[in-house]
């Protein structure tokens, strides 16, 4: 039995030896990875050899569109955009405690949306379009 209590020891050690034997020669020890520090010079070279990106433009965006205006409420939010006097609403989202009740999402000269609390009178939001731009007023 002593013998067997031995051979199961020097088993053991064999097997941590040769796991702590592998991981360093995979580079990593047995804390976890071996970091390098950079020194000012090597970051200089480094940062010398780096390429830029290209900046997005405006023009990338369609024309006769614009881009997306987010409008809060106490009843949630709506994304819309204008094209001409035409609004589109893109998104709405009720805020904690209130739903969705109906939705009239364009294109129109004007879009609603109607977010209802679980308690109390509907909020509608009425969305039109000012010079390209959608803005929002409350209406019953």
């Amino acid at each position: 039995m002593k013998k067997l209590v031995v051979a199961w020891v020097v088993t053991a050690l064999a097997a941590t030896g040769a796991a702590v034997a592998v991981l360093g020669l995979l580079g990593n020890g047995l804390t976890g990875t071996v970091s390098h520090v950079l020194s000012r010079d090597d970051v200089r070279a480094a940062l010398a050899t780096a390429t830029t990106r290209a900046a997005v433009t405006a023009s990338a965006a369609p024309s006769g569109t614009s881009q997306g205006r987010l409008i809060r409420s106490a009843g949630g939010t709506v994304i819309a955009s204008c094209d001409g006097d035409l609004v589109t609403l893109r998104s709405w989202s009720p805020a904690q405690d209130y739903s969705v009740d109906e939705v009239e999402p364009g294109p129109a000269r004007e879009a609603k949306v109607e977010f209802e609390p679980d308690e109390g009178e509907e909020l509608e939001l009425k969305i039109t379009c000012a010079g390209g731009v959608p803005v929002s007023r409350t209406g019953g």
